[in-house]
């Protein structure tokens, strides 16, 4: 006996059947279909455009839903920031129902980008994948099915679906008793799933950071037997991971966290190594404040606030009470850059030219007894963004700010 969708305009109904050339494609189990009564999503926290794409999409005899965090995030009280859609509509069928506000992306996988304005909405056809192998994943291009695209994913925490048109959570993997519970449960065995992509180790951490929901302890075993594979790891992935938690409103627990899985040591030693000492709780003291603050910061502030403690320290450690020229101070700027990130991360250029001109002018400004002359550099009002960040930990810095803001304009 299998369990299918069938969709009639905006209905979608959960049918089963003992036939076995039914055409219509089989989930394979029952999901636990939450009714409005019993959930806590509020779907007026869900942007409009958002719940537009997935009335279109069922309207034309598709399947959709709203998936993983945007779901969460609902059922949380929360405003989300990014909003997935997974149909069962191919590319081009999505393409063709979004005449001139589609853009199909990727080239093994296809995903459709719906524009609104400003706002991009992504759309992904349901796929399939391994999740019984702990192979590291190459290939995840196989169309599937609801249920076979929800055990792909992550955590059970984001493997619900949300149906806007009955109002109701959709779920196959036991993620919303986990969600009440505030539990991290890997989908399927971590061990596997932590070998097949490694980046889900980062992404544990990052919501254990942001929620802080207690970790499965078969996860956590994981977590520490796994911990190497993170290398094999695309660094851009992980990279982004790390900026988007600069940014999240939680970068001080995912810092102290990620040192304290032991991952910080592997992807940023010398930045590990270094908030082991006094003067490294510079770090956590400047990334409390941008968490604490409601001011967003340019991803070369955020990165700042890991380098320049460490920089600080080698050149006062070094060079002692001396003043050290713009040159010197450059060439110690690049070398504490390539110190903290090499050897697995590789900035980018613009963001690598943004970090060295905030971090150099940190030392300008501060120390400069001269008559003030704001420089043409476009990152100067970056630098001065991390000089008031900087204000925040040592307020002897205010006046110093202060007087430049001034001379700014601002």
């Amino acid at each position: 006996m299998g369990f299918w969708t069938v969709t009639t305009g905006k209905k979608i109904f959960y049918l089963q059947t003992i036939t076995p050339f039914c055409r219509i494609t089989p989930f394979g189990m029952d999901p636990k279909i939450y009714e409005k009564a019993e959930h806590t999503l509020d779907n007026t926290l869900c942007d409009a455009n958002a719940l537009k794409v997935i009335s279109t999409l069922q309207e034309n005899g598709h399947v959709a839903y709203l998936v993983g965090g945007s779901v969460r995030d609902l059922a949380l009280k929360r405003s989300p920031k990014d909003y997935d859609i997974s149909t069962s509509a191919k590319p081009e069928e999505i393409k063709a129902i979004f005449r001139g506000q589609c853009l199909l992306i990727g080239r093994r996988f296809r995903l459709a980008h719906i524009r609104f304005g400003k706002k991009v909405f992504e759309v992904s056809t349901f796929r399939a994948g391994d999740t019984e192998s702990a192979e590291f994943i190459v290939h995840d291009n196989v169309w599937g099915t609801p249920e076979q695209d929800v055990k792909r994913r992550d955590f059970t925490i984001n493997g619900l679906f949300y149906d806007p048109s009955t109002e109701t959570v959709i779920d196959f993997v036991g993620g919303y008793p986990d969600l009440k519970k505030e539990y991290l449960r890997t989908i399927g065995q971590p061990f596997v799933r932590f070998k097949q992509d490694p980046v889900r180790m980062i992404r544990l951490i990052k919501f254990q950071a942001r929620f802080n929901f207690e970790i499965d302890s078969d996860a956590l075993v994981a977590l520490a037997e796994c911990a190497r594979e993170i290398l094999k790891s695309s660094q851009a992935r992980i990279l982004e991971e790390l900026l988007r938690m600069l940014e999240s409103g939680s970068a001080e627990p995912f810092i102290d966290l990620l040192d304290e899985h032991r991952f910080l040591e592997l992807l940023m030693p010398a930045l590990a190594h270094f908030i082991e000492k006094p003067e490294g709780e510079a770090v956590f003291d400047l990334l409390f404040e941008v968490d604490s603050g409601k001011k967003s910061f340019d991803r070369a502030v955020l990165l700042s606030c890991l380098v320049f403690p460490f920089l600080q320290h080698h050149i006062e450690t070094h060079f002692g009470g001396r003043t050290l020229g713009p040159e010197q101070i450059y060439q110690e700027a690049t070398s504490a850059i390539s110190t903290i990130f090499l050897p697995f991360f590789v900035i980018s250029r613009r963001l690598r030219t943004s970090l060295l001109s905030i971090v150099t002018a940190q030392f300008r400004m501060a120390y400069t007894r001269k008559k003030i002359r704001i420089p043409k550099n476009p990152d100067f009002p970056l630098a001065l963004d991390f000089l008031r960040l900087r204000a925040q930990v040592e307020p002897s810095l205010l006046p110093v700010w202060k007087e430049w803001n001034r001379a700014y304009g601002g």
